[in-house]
């Protein structure tokens, strides 16, 4: 059982589980099949995301090769969300970071669009905050499929991206 109450636990579990729904293969098994592509790629995903998670600093470059190698296969816009999320914590990069994160929301990546909502609400990363594309982005989040099915909802996603993007 995951202990929620240190918030840890919680972020490791909610990545994980952000992830689980996979391409679908349409090539017979065979030596580099497309499952043993997809199993690699669910691979560096996982580990990429537990580094990310950790908050270590020494561990971003690591972090970095994993999403690098996972982005040909990335259907998810996941890659993309957490190569932001690195470079926010590496330093001032805001326009990468918001064409990352643009990216991301374009493949309808949940946590991607509720760290747009923070970051023009807030305003987070940018100089003035701009309610009004806030708030599209709140109403982008309730149009995600994760949004109809309840999970995560859009305080749950935004308690997430807080957590990845507070200092370690």
């Amino acid at each position: 059982m995951i202990d929620c109450r240190h918030g840890v636990g919680c972020v490791l579990l909610s990545l994980m589980l952000a992830g689980c729904a996979s391409t679908s293969c349409d090539e017979p098994l065979s030596g580099d099949s497309c499952r043993d592509r997809q199993l690699l790629h669910q691979n560096d995903m996982l580990q990429a995301k537990l580094l990310v998670a950790s908050g270590d600093m020494e561990t971003h470059e690591l972090a970095s090769a994993l999403l690098r190698r996972a982005e040909s296969e990335d259907e998810l816009g996941e890659v993309a969300f957490y190569q932001a999320i690195l470079m926010i914590r590496e330093g001032p990069q805001t326009d990468e970071v918001l064409s990352k994160l643009e990216d991301a929301a374009q493949q309808h990546q949940p946590y991607a669009v509720a760290l747009l909502y923070k970051i023009w609400s807030e305003p987070f990363l940018v100089d003035e905050a701009d309610p009004i594309r806030a708030e599209q982005y709140r109403a982008d989040y309730a149009e995600l499929d994760v949004a109809k099915s309840g999970y995560p909802s859009f305080e749950k996603a935004l308690e997430l991206v807080n957590g990845l993007v507070r200092t370690p």
